[in-house]
């Protein structure tokens, strides 16, 4: 008998494009990928904040219906808005109205980091510096040390998701020579990082942390699956 299909959950920002293509195309072909959205015009504290304060819930109320067996809360940026331990408790909240495990990117990403064992990370990002420093502080409040925080300085979240991944491949070359260390984490979750991410650590010689690559291997480790299908 076959085992039973499981169902990830994405709880995304409404402008976000990349995220259900990478977990589609990664998940094993006994896990399904089921969204609901909350809405975000663009990448600003202002806006991630309405986001926070008046969608997440709502749209974790949505993704209940489908009873999902584990759920990730898809933007890295909100979950370094308020602090980690604002974070920590919105995916309590989240795991209460969802009655699922949830998975927050940004500690995925802190967990990812942990297991390579680094200390120091350079981030690369395609935000403004006023987002770069909130996902600077969550990561040095973890003990992380931050070479670099560099942004692309994009607000717009279709721009986000249509810098190719070569141009992203480019970007973190250029900013990992300003600003070397152990690893390199590159943010967002409607960002084709996920697809630049083995030739940035070919070009680099150093591991690469991408927010959906976290993501997703901290659900699948969850639900007991292992790797990501079809590499990484």
């Amino acid at each position: 008998m076959a085992a039973p299909v499981k169902r990830l959950g994405l709880l995304l920002p409404s402008s976000g494009t990349i995220q259900e293509v990478d977990f589609y195309r990664r998940v094993p072909d006994d896990v399904t990928v089921h969204a609901a959205r909350m809405r975000l015009l663009e990448a600003t504290e202002a806006e991630e904040i309405r986001m926070l304060e008046e969608y997440t819930i709502p749209a974790a109320r949505d993704l209940a219906t489908i009873r999902p067996d584990v759920v990730v809360f898809s933007c890295t940026s909100a979950g370094a808005l308020r602090g980690n331990a604002y974070e920590e408790g919105l995916c309590a909240e989240i795991a209460a109205v969802t009655r699922a495990p949830v998975v927050s990117t940004m500690a995925a990403v802190r967990e990812g980091l942990l297991r390579l064992a680094v200390r120091s990370v350079a981030v690369v990002t395609p935000y403004p510096d006023a987002l770069n420093r909130r996902v600077k502080a969550s990561l040095e409040a973890d003990g992380f040390r931050v070479t670099g925080a560099g942004g692309m300085d994009l607000i717009d979240s279709l721009a986000i998701g249509e810098v190719a991944p070569a141009a992203i491949h480019a970007f973190a070359v250029e900013q990992f020579a300003k600003a070397p260390a152990e690893a390199i984490f590159i943010a967002c979750c409607t960002f084709q990082a996920f697809d630049a991410k083995a030739a940035i650590e070919r070009t680099l010689g150093v591991p690469v942390v991408t927010s959906n690559q976290a993501a997703l291997e901290a659900a699948l480790r969850i639900l007991r699956i292992g790797a990501p299908a079809h590499g990484v």
